[in-house]
């Protein structure tokens, strides 16, 4: 009786696990691969005026309207990505503006362009870069898309003053993603280095500070593109450590090891 009993109850463990894999296999294979997973965070706190959030949200929708954009989407690897687009300002204000789109074709990036313009500002305040990031990166693990790489990319013109750490809760993100890049509208350098040290990270990572917002879409578009490709922008300068850090990083570089080697190395034994 025993040895049925034993027998039974092994059966019972083969099957259920049969069941697991089959389950498993059809959810992946009912994921759409893209080339990228890329989630665009848009800063829309107070110290952005309306001309600001206009220009601002030009630039991404010109972008995507850009032959260069829709060439480097189309001729990628797998030939489409999966966008989606959340505005943020406050601890509490986030909000979902374009949800996860697939974009394999210059007509849907014409489309996705046509969306971003008609969005309208939901709301406006303080600056919580640290609880945007942390709203945001669990929605990769919702969506219906596999990408080859998950990518935050976020703007912002302002430093953390409200909510959650910004360092916690990029490395937090990057146990579950693979890169956040910045990019900084403003000349600040206190914007220049939170965003440099506390923002990006993961695989690839990059920061951008075009002039202004009249240099906004061309910097955009050697964004996306980089993005796409898993490189760092041609043509754009990535914003260099703080000066007063330099002596630190001059020592780091000697001994082989980037800025970043703790953030990449938390993501990569995730």
């Amino acid at each position: 009786m025993q040895a049925q009993e034993g027998f039974m109850m092994k059966q019972f463990i083969i099957n259920t696990c049969k069941t697991l894999v089959i389950c498993t296999t059809l959810e992946a294979a009912a994921l759409t691969p893209v080339d990228v997973e890329l989630q665009l965070l848009i800063d829309i706190s107070g110290s952005i005026d309306g001309s600001e959030y206009d220009t601002q949200l030009l630039g991404y929708s010109n972008a995507f309207a850009s032959d260069r954009v829709q060439n480097a989407i189309i001729e990628g690897n797998i030939g489409q990505i999966a966008v989606q687009m959340i505005m943020w300002s406050g601890a509490n204000n986030q909000e979902i503006m374009i949800d996860w789109t697939l974009i394999d074709s210059a007509a849907a990036s014409d489309d996705f362009s046509i969306a971003i313009a008609n969005i309208a500002r939901p709301f406006s305040g303080w600056t919580a870069i640290g609880s945007a990031i942390e709203y945001s990166y669990p929605l990769f693990d919702s969506n219906d898309f596999d990408g080859v790489s998950q990518v935050i990319d976020i703007s912002g013109d302002g430093t953390n003053n409200s909510g959650s750490s910004p360092s916690s809760a990029a490395t937090a993100a990057l146990n579950h993603i693979d890169t956040i890049n910045g990019i900084v509208i403003t000349d600040d350098q206190n914007v220049i280095d939170q965003y440099y040290n506390d923002v990006i990270g993961g695989d690839s990572a990059f920061l951008l500070a075009p002039a202004g917002f009249d240099e906004f879409q061309l910097a955009i578009e050697n964004k996306i593109v980089a993005e796409i490709e898993g490189t760092v922008p041609a043509g754009v300068v990535s914003i260099p450590a703080p000066t007063t850090h330099l002596l630190y990083l001059t020592a780091l570089i000697m001994l082989g090891v980037s800025t970043k080697t703790t953030r990449r190395s938390q993501h990569e034994t995730a």
